[in-house]
């Protein structure tokens, strides 16, 4: 079943650009492309010109300070080049990554931040500039903002808010992570509540068409709907209308400010599974997304995993098989959304799937992550019917590590220059599809992950990309 209309299907003309193929592609058979050319309308009347989403991508490679939070946080002309890339891609809509709402409770040094500690002309005028880039070819610019809660590296925080004090004991690129502190009620209004809505205001005045609520992959506001994370016993705890409630209060406080009739977009990214034993059940997770229906929200991206155990890792031999690691999560949450447009993310990389999903009436939407570091353009490329897939990376998929430090190596690159300077988007990125590059990305990893452990080993922050040379042009 497809619920939205044939609104319109787009003919994109050939590109301005000289073509820069991939060395390979996943083998794709055909496919008519035209259902993921059409409009999607969310329920506030806005429209989104097809049904791509550049999924959220932590760039990592804005300002840092390890001692001054008021110098944290300001995009750099590194990000703005990167949205540039992606901003000719044709994307229905681009999400950006990681905007974290205050300077302590980061993913990552090099997070973006939107928070009055940081707030002022410099951090004003690179969001006008991040926001025009990503909306060059009519995507819709939305901020992704976040709070990391007890996944901020130590070294960063070492007692970061989160909704209880239970202390996570893995590791992410070779930095742990504090004991957390438990927010208090008055802190979930002013440290939680009021930074979320801050840093949605301050998106709206910067040329952003919406926000995304990030409520996945372990962060702040997942954790409050886990039972696994959340111990309270305050009305923020216990049942699952308890422990949705602050997301719902977030959502509520944001459109008090900026009403759904302006055209802002709000949205939330939610986990579709938690693999954990005590986790959320399916069904707990159906109970929750229909309170996020009901709340308003104008869209939700279905996700999943955590850092702890990755569902990126493929967890299970029945999403081992499907091309959405989340595919069959989705299958049955997808129904609750009866007015949200609902996108799923992780694991496309063929039309084929990505019509079949769509004509299933399991998503409205595809998002795309890794495959479009690799070829910014790739929406553009499919709807125009230059190719049905995305490269054919000769890297291992299920070493999460290895194409996660790729991926934000490509970013890099593609933050090196403006579009204006390139003879094509895909200029100055690592063809990993080519095996020699691949081998050599590797070998280039290997350093780079001692040089990132001797960093932690420091007590430092890491911060920034593996800066990589191309041996093949």
């Amino acid at each position: 079943m497809i619920r939205n209309p044939v609104l319109q299907i787009v003919r994109l003309p050939a590109a301005k650009t000289s073509i820069r193929e991939v060395h390979s592609r996943l083998p794709a058979k055909g496919a008519d492309v035209s259902i993921l050319g059409q409009e999607l309308t969310f329920r506030n009347g806005r429209t989104a010109q097809n049904r791509f989403l550049k999924a959220a991508l932590t760039e990592r490679i804005s300002s840092w300070d390890p001692k001054d939070p008021t110098k944290r946080g300001i995009p750099s002309q590194r990000i703005i080049n990167l949205y540039d890339k992606w901003g000719h891609g044709k994307f229905g809509m681009i999400l950006t990554g990681n905007i974290c709402v205050d300077p302590w409770n980061l993913e990552s040094a090099g997070n973006v931040v939107f928070s009055k500690e940081n707030d002022g002309p410099e951090l004003r005028e690179a969001c006008k500039k991040w926001s025009a880039a990503m909306k060059q070819d009519g995507a819709l610019a939305i901020a992704q903002i976040s709070h990391a809660g007890r996944q901020t590296p130590e070294v960063v925080h070492p007692h970061p808010f989160s909704c209880s004090d239970i202390q996570l004991k893995a590791k992410r690129r070779f930095m742990g992570f504090g004991k957390p502190v438990a927010l208090s009620l008055e802190q979930i209004k002013t440290e939680v509540i009021d930074r979320f809505v801050f840093a949605a205001k301050f998106a709206r005045d910067h040329g952003f068409d919406g926000v995304q609520i990030h409520a996945a992959h372990g962060y702040l506001l997942s954790g409050f709907m886990s039972p696994l994370t959340n111990n309270r016993t305050d009305k923020y705890g216990g049942s699952p209308q308890n422990r949705m409630r602050v997301i719902q209060e977030v959502f509520e406080n944001i459109r008090k400010e900026i009403d759904a009739s302006t055209g802002f977009l709000v949205g939330v990214k939610t986990n579709s599974v938690e693999f954990q034993e005590k986790g959320l059940s399916i069904e707990d997770a159906k109970q929750m997304c229909r309170m996020m229906e009901r709340c308003g929200f104008d869209f939700v991206e279905l996700s999943g995993g955590n850092i702890e155990k990755p569902a990126f890792q493929h967890m299970r031999d029945s999403t081992r098989k499907r091309e959405a690691f989340f595919l069959d999560f989705a299958e049955q949450i997808r129904p609750v959304f009866e007015k949200a447009i609902v996108y799923v993310t992780g694991g496309f990389r063929t039309a084929p799937a990505m019509v079949n999903a769509i004509c299933d009436g399991i998503t409205d939407g595809i998002g795309l992550g890794r495959p479009i570091t690799a070829e910014p353009d790739l929406p553009a490329k499919i709807l125009r019917g230059e190719c049905l897939s995305a490269a054919d990376t000769k890297l291992d998929p299920d070493d999460y590590m290895l194409t996660a430090t790729a991926s934000n190596m490509q970013m890099g690159q593609m933050g090196k220059r403006p579009f204006a300077e390139l003879k094509n988007v895909c200029d100055d990125i690592a063809d990993l599809s080519n095996p020699k590059e691949a081998e050599n990305y590797k070998k280039a990893s290997e350093q780079y992950y001692k040089e990132m452990k001797q960093t932690a080993d420091r007590g430092e922050a890491i911060h920034g990309v593996l800066e990589y040379k191309n041996i093949v042009s």
